[in-house]
């Protein structure tokens, strides 16, 4: 119970609107490989966003702007 309670917080937060509006422009952007994702427990596919949010609210000792930076280095789209 605890850790849904620490998950919906954390995805209320004012940090968590800040990340949430950093993924949605790498999704903009058409250097980052963000294509949505299937998933067998989903009607429709699971979002890019959607998807790092979750796991960032699962994980809260992350440090988001470490991960961040690890998801631009891993989606960048090499020329």
């Amino acid at each position: 119970m605890g850790t849904v309670l620490s998950r919906q917080k954390f995805l209320a937060s004012d940090q968590a609107q800040l990340i949430r509006d950093d993924l949605k422009k790498m999704t903009a952007d058409p250097c980052f490989n963000t294509k949505s994702m299937y998933s067998a427990s989903s009607v429709d596919d699971v979002t890019f966003v959607d998807k790092h949010m979750k796991y960032l609210a699962d994980h809260p000792k992350l440090d988001p702007q470490q991960y961040l930076s690890n998801i631009r280095l891993m989606t960048r789209i090499k020329p």
